[in-house]
């Protein structure tokens, strides 16, 4: 669900999503209104390629289901920090803004064969992203270029009271973790599994294709400790049961940008996303949203094309 912030998000790989499972969802955006000639954001609408700019729409893929990243509020509609980041921008470039609801694993394979123009997800800014690569390390697809807008790190979550004494990731040998399968926590738990052999405790490892039950294994005592993208686990154990749950223990590790991802060709609508994003932030409207979600921490100075590790 980190560039510039945590770090969400599963390396992304697998089948394209079947036209009958996307749910569209619509936001709110300029979509039409016209920039007068001392406009502060005309040159950065400017920038934006036809195809959209004709259109008055940009669509967006994105797993609604990371909480308090992305998710459905009361009225079943997409809310949280990127949903109103995508938003905002919508108004800068003048367009709408279309989310579409899509499993993690499936955001960058859907969005090269052009389900949607960007995908915005709690996605971390990575190498093996960018370049395409699978886990073996052999090429699996083009890649992609992220316009990073955020920094995240991953946090260990564990059950209220913290009774195994988990402070650090060595602490996690000879135990049983629980994650999302394809995300960032996932490359660290594979790399801490290699460390912990060396040790002689062996770290096993729960791979769940959702957040929400991954963390049920650590409230149901079938793993000790989950872990998770820091504002996700912050919100987990602040929200669940009145914060009576979880607890987020030891540090922060790892921190990379979340990124707006945008096929390697698209180096039009990259760049003019990258400019909206400066415009948001230049705006201080950036700084507001991050505060109402409480993710200050992981503000960004400035858009960065491709800043990850």
């Amino acid at each position: 669900m980190p560039h510039l912030l945590p770090f969400r998000r599963p390396v992304l790989v697998g089948a394209v999503l079947a036209t009958a499972g996307a749910l569209l969802l619509t936001g709110c955006g300029g979509g039409g209104q016209a920039a007068s000639a001392d406009d502060p954001v005309k040159d950065v609408r400017d920038k934006l390629p036809a195809a959209q700019r004709s259109a008055g729409v940009l669509r967006i893929g994105m797993d609604v289901n990371y909480a308090p990243v992305e998710f459905r509020g009361p009225d079943g509609k997409p809310a949280g920090l990127d949903p109103e980041i995508a938003t905002a921008l919508g108004k800068i470039l003048d367009v709408r803004i279309e989310f579409v609801d899509t499993t993690f694993a499936k955001l960058i394979p859907n969005l090269q064969s052009k389900q949607y123009d960007v995908a915005m997800s709690a996605i971390s800014d990575i190498r093996q992203r960018r370049d395409g690569l699978d886990d073996s390390g052999k090429q699996a697809n083009p890649g992609v270029d992220f316009v990073d807008y955020f920094i995240a790190g991953t946090s260990i979550v564990v059950p209220k009271g913290n009774p195994k004494g988990i402070k650090t990731l060595d602490d996690l040998c000879g135990k049983t973790i629980a994650l999302q399968q394809g995300t960032t926590q996932d490359e660290i738990a594979t790399r801490q599994v290699g460390v912990c052999a060396r040790t002689g405790r062996q770290l096993t490892t729960h791979k769940l294709d959702s957040d929400a039950k991954a963390l049920a294994e650590v409230a149901s005592g079938a793993a000790q400790a989950g872990l998770n993208d820091f504002p996700v686990a912050a919100y987990a154990a602040k929200t669940t049961d009145g914060g009576n749950r979880y607890e987020v223990t030891g540090g922060q590790s790892t921190s990379n940008p979340y990124g707006i991802a945008v096929r390697k060709t698209d180096t039009q609508l990259r760049d003019a996303m990258a400019k909206a994003v400066d415009q948001l932030i230049r705006s201080g409207e950036y700084d507001k949203i991050l505060a109402k979600w409480s993710v200050s921490a992981g503000a960004a100075q400035n858009a960065v094309v491709n800043g990850g590790i």
